[in-house]
């Protein structure tokens, strides 16, 4: 199978959340994860833009009644680097949840230099 898109975490920030989370959930995270690797152009359902930012978007993970994201960025064209997650309990995605993901975002590629 051909992978268009390769996955990587950065620092701890995702690995904190995903040891919170119970078998299941993170069965169906990885399942999210080889979908986003393994298909050219991935539905919006699970990976989308998040609108008035430079570059973030959020993998979208359902499962029963909840719901989960996890904020990501492109490096390199096809390296998707994971920053933070977390459950999504209300409509809105939280401003701070937002904030942090870019942060992160900013320091991954500070370090990079």
């Amino acid at each position: 199978m051909k992978k268009f898109r390769t996955i990587i975490t950065y620092e701890n920030h995702f690995d904190k959340f995903l040891c919170s989370l119970s078998q299941k959930i993170k069965e169906k995270i990885v399942w999210t994860f080889l979908l986003i690797e393994e298909i050219k152009q991935v539905p919006e359902s699970y990976l989308k833009y998040i609108e008035g930012t430079n570059g973030l978007y959020e993998i979208r993970i359902q499962f029963g009644n909840d719901i989960f994201r996890i904020f990501c960025f492109f490096d390199e064209g096809n390296l998707v680097v994971l920053a933070n997650g977390f459950q999504k309990k209300t409509q809105k995605t939280p401003k701070k949840e937002i904030n942090k993901a870019i942060s992160i975002m900013k320091d991954y590629y500070e370090n990079k230099k």
